[in-house]
């Protein structure tokens, strides 16, 4: 039975809530987003473990890196596309000297509707991929982002965490069993794989479903560690398959699909379609008007796999 839907980032307000129950070093930094980013849920309960840093990201990075260095465990939260103010200090404090801070960027990618492209991030993947030592995540629903939060705890190091404002289904139930650099394959198929991530990952087996009803069976699987990625499992069902999408809300450049690309040059080269923001900005809009537009709704997904497969 479908569970009701939530976005991961009422996932991560509600772990980060249980994780400071549990953990009393685990401290939270927001900069003046605590409701939209959902960090209130944990400020409300530890006020005097939580920070609002107002308007100033650079700030917000600095003091989570000296929370770091002194033992605490800091989760920063923000939009994803005013992270990036951050970025030289992510770069130069955290990354670099490897410190333990989490940053979580909320409201990522064109699902973000409304607000329109200057808020809608379309490259942070590609951003905080690129940086040395630095893991980057995305869950595809809220029950995934408790278990990334609470998995985040224990994994010692500088992490990039992207989630979504608009609700999803629950893919998983709470008994997931969540693996930093490991993929899961949510469908099997013999003609073609789908490596999604994030909110693509439900448009993605949904396209599964309409490209069964037309005999054409595909792997989903969803990528909720970009970096590390799960080389292996790409590389395998590379191999099965010979066809391979990658579907993320999020540029093509720098995203998933380059990282997809930069394992199977080196290892298995074949043919790859890749569905995301093609090199352009979103605008202001309806979610699944905007998905439909820019060619990320679950048919316009398998429109394209099918393509691709009569290709082959």
């Amino acid at each position: 039975m479908e569970q009701q839907k939530a976005a991961t980032r009422d996932g991560y307000g509600k772990a980060l809530l249980e994780l400071g129950k549990r953990n009393p070093n685990v401290v939270a930094l927001d900069a003046d987003l605590s409701d939209s980013t959902r960090s209130e849920y944990f400020s409300k309960q530890f006020p005097e473990r939580f920070f609002s840093m107002g308007i100033a990201e650079q700030n917000m990075i600095g003091a989570a890196a000296g929370l770091a260095f002194s033992g605490k465990i800091p989760y920063a939260s923000t939009f994803a596309i005013f992270s990036e103010r951050a970025y030289e200090f992510v770069r130069n404090v955290v990354s670099r000297n490897k410190l333990n801070v989490k940053i979580a960027g909320s409201h990522a990618g064109i699902f973000t509707g409304e607000d329109g492209k200057s808020a809608q991030a379309i490259e942070d993947i590609a951003a905080y991929r690129a940086l040395p030592n630095m893991v980057v995540l995305q869950p595809c629903d809220a029950v995934e982002c408790e278990k990334m939060v609470f998995a985040l705890a224990d994994y010692k190091g500088p992490s990039y965490m992207r989630m979504h404002r608009n609700p999803v289904p629950a893919i998983h139930g709470q008994d997931y069993k969540f693996e930093i650099g490991k993929g899961e394959i949510l469908k099997s198929g013999k003609d073609a794989v789908i490596f999604a991530t994030g909110s693509l990952v439900h448009e993605s087996l949904k396209a599964a479903d309409i490209l069964e009803k037309e005999n054409v069976k595909v792997y989903v699987v969803n990528i909720h560690t970009i970096k590390p990625l799960d080389k292996n499992l790409v590389i395998e069902l590379a191999k099965k398959t010979n066809c391979v999408v990658t579907a993320e809300d999020h540029n093509v450049i720098g995203g998933l699909g380059s990282a997809v690309a930069e394992v199977l040059g080196e290892n298995y080269p074949c043919k790859m379609k890749m569905i995301g923001m093609q090199d352009r900005y979103g605008e202001s809009g309806k979610p699944d008007e905007l998905y439909k537009k820019y060619g990320l709704d679950a048919e316009s997904i398998a429109e394209e796999a099918m393509k691709f497969v009569s290709k082959r």
